[in-house]
């Protein structure tokens, strides 16, 4: 099957042409169809799959026949975050260049003042996230009662974000006589209950079991302790054949933390979270993009929708608090048919949400080391304990030394006298020769002893430790 065979207009197909596409994926082969008969629509499927474009392709011939007016949008797309919504109006305008449609893009983060002209100026399509749209709407500078078409993408996360009053509301300013699309990839039973409260008798779509995993992942879990987990994830990233990879983490500040770090050891990362502004969300993305850095450090904020080609790898820094997460965090790699490797850090804590996860997906997720290795450990293991004693746990010592750097010297001397501090720094002749003065110590042990040209000389991983009987 074709993009030909689905009913789309010439232009509409040669913009797909144009784009590198020539076969729809499951999940648009059976809905594109469908929103063309006008049929209100549940889809279902994992991340990965092209839901966007199963909605975008179809929504630009439908909204191709029409006259737009002031304030009045005449589709809307909602979307739980800004990325999201960014990256559905990209798709938006690749596809829609050879047709007539003005596409507004409602946003936090950014200045009111273009969203509001381009209001007034009629919009065919309004791609919006809840919380932006319900700003303007109480101010009087939007009208909802002109809109044809209703899309609600990602509802689970929209869940999760605490979001359905919000879609609840928006839904009834809406009229009653509307096509109203709703994709997930998973239907958590309130999920189930919007759909039934707000579509008329929908076309149900379910190309994957919910809550699967894509087969191209390969994916591990890693036990492993809390205080090992950056030098094991710096021992994954240097020993793993990773090309790019996205890192997550449940908090911003572990986000924040774990990026410093990985620059502090050479690796190029950079970081993206909540706490950031729009503005430099998109930056770090596109530097990302553009290979300017290798590892991104996120929080959920980039756990869904976001289409990274190229991702290699995977890693859950931390194993996520809800197991739908596990999902679509994975599920940056891996697409497009490409081949993608996922590790999960699981410590003695995360076992009841590791196996949640393991519920929700129906299967075992195997262990790292015991199947599918890139890495001959025991060969690792020899090599180092050949060429030095096992190396001690460095990374608390450096956080340690470098919080003491960073406070401010009259800080640190105001905790004591003046003449405790004279006693405690030793005299030294000025005109003493400066052969006298000691060099300073090294500060990690394998840099003691010189190794040979060949073999290992990295840390021992601490997680080979445990849980690899």
């Amino acid at each position: 099957m074709t993009f030909a065979d689905l009913g789309l207009s010439p232009e509409l197909l040669k913009a797909v042409e144009d784009a590198g596409y020539s076969t729809p994926t499951a999940i648009q082969a059976q809905a594109i169809p469908t929103v063309l008969m006008m049929r209100d629509l549940i889809g279902i499927a994992q991340t990965g799959t092209g839901k966007t474009a199963s909605f975008v392709l179809p929504m630009i011939d439908v909204m191709a026949a029409g006259r737009r007016r002031a304030l009045m949008p005449r589709s809307l797309i909602l979307e739980p975050t800004r990325e999201l919504a960014a990256q559905v109006a990209e798709n938006f305008e690749k596809y829609g260049k050879n047709h007539d449609l003005k596409m507004a893009l409602l946003i936090g983060g950014v200045q009111m003042g273009d969203q509001l002209k381009a209001l007034s100026d009629g919009v065919d399509v309004l791609i919006a996230t809840p919380g932006r749209l319900m700003d303007l709407f109480e101010r009087g500078k939007i009208m909802l009662n002109g809109c044809e078409l209703l899309v609600i993408d990602e509802a689970d996360r929209m869940l999760d974000m605490g979001f359905i009053p919000d879609i609840e509301f928006i839904c009834s300013k809406l009229p009653e006589t509307r096509q109203t699309m709703l994709f997930s990839a998973t239907m958590p039973p309130p999920i189930e209950k919007l759909a039934k409260k707000f579509l008329n008798n929908p076309k149900r779509i379910e190309v994957n079991r919910a809550a699967s995993t894509n087969a191209d992942i390969t994916a591990f879990k890693v036990p492993v302790k809390s205080r090992s987990k950056r030098e094991t994830l710096r021992w994954f990233l240097e020993n793993d054949l990773v090309e790019t990879a996205i890192i997550f983490a449940n908090r911003k500040t572990t986000v924040r933390e774990l990026n410093q770090s990985l620059t502090r050891h050479g690796f190029r990362s950079s970081e993206i979270h909540g706490d950031m502004d729009q503005s430099s969300r998109i930056k770090e993305l596109d530097r990302f993009k553009a290979g300017e850095v290798n590892i991104l450090v996120a929080s959920d904020v980039a756990a869904r929708g976001l289409d990274i080609k190229g991702v290699s790898h995977v890693f859950n820094f931390d194993t996520p608090w809800h197991p739908d997460d596990y999902v679509h965090r994975i599920g940056r790699t891996g697409r497009a048919g490409a081949k993608g490797r996922a590790f999960t850090f699981v410590s003695e804590e995360d076992a009841e949400a590791i196996s949640n996860v393991e519920k929700l997906t129906g299967s075992a997720i195997k262990v790292f080391g015991k199947d599918d290795v890139r890495v001959d450990l025991s060969a690792v293991i020899a090599k180092a304990e050949a060429a030095k004693p096992e190396a001690p746990a460095v990374e608390e010592h450096e956080e340690r030394e470098e919080r003491t750097e960073r406070k401010p010297r009259r800080e640190r001397e105001a905790r004591e006298p003046r003449d405790e501090q004279a006693e405690r720094r030793p005299r030294r002749d000025k005109d003493a020769p400066s052969e006298d003065i000691k060099p300073r110590a090294r500060r990690f042990a394998e840099d003691e002893q010189p190794v040979p040209a060949g073999e290992w000389n990295g840390p021992r991983p601490a997680f080979l430790d445990i849980g690899l009987g």
